[in-house]
C-alpha cells in the first residue's frame, strides 16, 4: 500500500471553521520565533555575566558562577521546563497569582523563556570565560598598563576579542536554542511542534504535518546560521583569527 501525500490538507478549515491549517502553523512559527528571541537576549546577557566573573581574581564570584553553571547544566531541560511552570510559583504567591489570573498563553510563554533563557545561560557562560581565557595574559596585563581598571579592561580589552573568537559555539547554540523551544510544547505553549501534533490530530495528516515542521526548523536556524557568520566575518581579526584571514 502506498501513502499518497495530502499538502492540500494546509488549506483546509479547521473543525470549528474559520482558520485554515496553514494559520494554525503560522501561528506557531510565531511562538517559536519569540520564545527563542526573548531567551536568547536573557541567555546572552546573564551568560556574559557569569562567564566573565569567572574570570576575575576574586573567588566568591567565580564560586558563585561556577555554581551558576553548575546548576542549570546538569538538570535535564524538561525537568526545568516543568519547575518553572509547576513548582517555583508554588514559591512565589505574587506569581502563582499572575498565572492563575491571566492568559495561560502568557504563563507558558514567560515560563518558557525563563527556562531556555536560564538554560542556556550556563552553556553561554562557559564559552565567554573559555573564550576570555583563550586569550594571551599579555592582552589584560597590556591594559592595565595603560592605566585601564579592571572593568575597563574586561569591557575594552577582553570581551571584545573574547566575544570574536566564541562566534561558531555561539552560533550552535543560537541553533539549538531555536531546536530547544520545541520542549514548551509540553507546559502546552502552542508554538510550531505543538501545532504540528495538533493538525495531526485532526486530519491523520501526521506525516505532511511534521514533514512541515522539520522543514520550517531547518530554514529557522540556517538564517540564524547565516547571520551569525556574517558577524563572524565582519567582526574578525585578520592574522588572528582565522575567518579573518
Amino acid at each position: 500500500m502506498t501513502y499518497v501525500l495530502n499538502w492540500g490538507v494546509f488549506f483546509e478549515e479547521l473543525p470549528g471553521g474559520g482558520e485554515q491549517y496553514w494559520q494554525l502553523i503560522v501561528s506557531g512559527i510565531y511562538w517559536t520565533l519569540a520564545v527563542s528571541a526573548c531567551s536568547w537576549v536573557i541567555a546572552l546577557a546573564l551568560g556574559s555575566v557569569i562567564g566573565t566573573i569567572r574570570t576575575t581574581t576574586n573567588p566568591w564570584l567565580v564560586r558563585f558562577g561556577n555554581a551558576w553553571v553548575e546548576l542549570f547544566r546538569n538538570i535535564p531541560l524538561l525537568v526545568q521546563m516543568f519547575l518553572w511552570y509547576f513548582v517555583i510559583p508554588e514559591f512565589i504567591p505574587p506569581l502563582k497569582s499572575w498565572i492563575v489570573h491571566t492568559d495561560p498563553a502568557n504563563a507558558q510563554f514567560v515560563a518558557a523563556v525563563l527556562c531556555l533563557g536560564l538554560f542556556t545561560s550556563a552553556r553561554i557562560a562557559e564559552q565567554v570565560r573559555a573564550g576570555i581565557q583563550a586569550l594571551p595574559r599579555g592582552q589584560r596585563y597590556a591594559g592595565m598598563a595603560l592605566g585601564l581598571t579592571t572593568p575597563q579592561v574586561y569591557r575594552f580589552v577582553l570581551l571584545p576579542m573574547g566575544f570574536r573568537i566564541i562566534i561558531p559555539p555561539l552560533t550552535s547554540e543560537t541553533m539549538n536554542l531555536i531546536k530547544n523551544s520545541s520542549i514548551a510544547l509540553t507546559i502546552g505553549l502552542a508554538e510550531l511542534t505543538f501545532r504540528a501534533r495538533e493538525l495531526g490530530e485532526y486530519t491523520f495528516n501526521f506525516f505532511e504535518a511534521f514533514m512541515a515542521a522539520t522543514l520550517i526548523y531547518i530554514v529557522i536556524a540556517m538564517t540564524a546560521n547565516r547571520v551569525m557568520a556574517v558577524i563572524e566575518r565582519r567582526t574578525a581579526v585578520p592574522g588572528y583569527i582565522a575567518g579573518g584571514k
